[in-house]
């Protein structure tokens, strides 16, 4: 066994997100970005396929999506207050809508393609984490089909996976939350 890396292990131990109410500017730089996506980008992807893309919101477009997305959350039958706050969480230095892009494979089966998108978004959230900033990810009414098509040009076989929304961490930290019981949820075959 080769010599383990103690300070990840610290870190994927006590890892844990950062509500979008909590997060201030700034947000990360463009080269800082960068580093994160491709960081992100690091995930099991049977087939080289890439099936994902990123679509980065800032300034001006957070400022437009989110009363779409308040809009949205009143028209699913949400209550005004529920629904201002999943507008709020737009309202952070940066967004990453994680987006679904299916390959044609005769090999590699769509829900395992599904499933490399989804190991993105926890890719980047950890690299946001790790890097020193707040970080979730979220899902919700703009992740809808028709919602991400209109407001964020999808294509028609594309889905929004999720979204990560990042800045600054806020002065205090985010308390610790129920986990799993890990001995209830396993099962050992030998």
């Amino acid at each position: 066994m080769t010599e383990a890396h103690t300070a990840a292990i610290q870190f994927l131990r006590e890892r844990r997100s950062h509500p979008p109410a909590t997060l201030t500017l700034p947000g990360p730089s463009d080269a800082e970005l960068a580093d994160l996506l491709e960081m992100a980008a690091r995930v099991p992807d049977h087939g080289k396929l890439e099936p994902w893309r990123f679509i980065v919101l800032r300034g001006a477009a957070l400022d437009r999506i989110a009363p779409q997305v308040t809009a949205a959350s009143l028209a699913a039958g949400n209550m005004p207050e529920k629904a201002e706050k999943h507008g709020q969480s737009f309202r952070v230095p940066v967004v990453v809508a994680v987006v679904f892009a299916p390959v044609e494979s005769d090999k590699i089966p769509e829900w395992e393609q599904y499933l490399s998108a989804g190991a993105v978004c926890l890719g980047l959230v950890n690299a946001a984490l790790a890097s020193g900033f707040g970080a979730s990810w979220l899902t919700g009414v703009a992740t809808a089909d028709a919602f991400a098509r209109k407001n964020l040009g999808l294509g028609d076989t594309e889905k929004v996976v999720g979204f990560i929304h990042m800045g600054s961490r806020g002065a205090t930290t985010p308390p610790e939350r129920p986990r799993p019981d890990i001995a209830a949820k396993t099962t050992f075959l030998e």
